[in-house]
């Protein structure tokens, strides 16, 4: 199991002054766990059902760490009574919390308002596995499936993919941009400020993306990798269960 990125960027580092406390008052366990590792917030500590540790959530990456700040354990936390995995209900939470934050203006969307399921997908416009998904785009609406994009390019920034990602943003009918772009038609449009590639990119990295596309279900659940519209369809039947 490997260990979260932001704890990682801690090794070697001296840890940051703890703030100061009143006489005799006992420390707060989050200010103590976030003055130790860098970029971390009070906010991003909450206490778990195990007395003494912490979980530390950034984006959807978590640590649990002893309330003195000393110890971290990477790796999910699981109620075994119920068999529970406690990490991933919190990934999803915090997945569909940072989804929200982002209004359906800045996405590509096929498929109306009032469908049965929405998922959103990060997609590369040269990924081939995306461009199958994207072939069958009418399959899954038929299905009842609304399909929200976002763009992420995995070569990342000042590649091709990237500028082409951009031009489907810049296109007046972006739906037909997208579906041009996948078929890899050339769409030589003018670039145009303040595209949501950079954001999306930086969003599907919080979101730990191995890879494109990957489906992000109405309960916060992440599919990675290209799903059939039967298969996605059923697995949303399970979802709403």
């Amino acid at each position: 199991m490997k260990a979260p990125l932001f704890l990682l960027a801690t090794l070697g580092l001296a840890s940051a002054a703890l703030l100061a406390a009143q006489p005799d008052a006992k420390p707060d366990p989050r200010v103590t766990i976030a003055a130790k590792i860098p970029g971390t917030r009070p906010e991003d500590v909450r206490a778990t059902p195990i007395p003494g540790i912490y979980e530390v959530m950034r984006g959807t990456d978590a640590a649990y760490v002893s309330a003195d700040g000393k110890y971290a354990i990477a790796g999910d936390l699981y109620d075994l009574h119920s068999n529970v995995d406690l990490t991933d209900n919190q990934r999803r939470e915090m997945r569909l919390q940072m989804l929200a934050q982002i209004p359906e203006s800045r996405m590509v969307i096929f498929g109306p308002r009032d469908a049965r399921h929405t998922v959103t997908v990060f997609t590369d416009v040269d990924c081939p596995y995306c461009r199958k998904l994207h072939s069958q785009i009418a399959e899954y609406n038929r299905l009842g499936i609304r399909v929200r994009y976002l763009f992420y390019p995995r070569t990342g920034p000042n590649t091709a993919s990237w500028t082409k990602a951009e031009e489907v943003w810049c296109s007046a009918d972006r739906k037909d941009a997208l579906t041009r772009a996948k078929r890899g038609e050339t769409l030589n449009v003018k670039l145009c400020p303040n595209t949501p590639v950079a954001r999306d990119y930086e969003l599907g990295q919080e979101f730990d993306l191995q890879g494109t596309p990957a489906i992000v279900l109405g309960n916060g659940d992440m599919l990675p990798g290209y799903v059939s519209p039967a298969e996605l369809a059923q697995e949303l039947r399970t979802v709403d269960r």
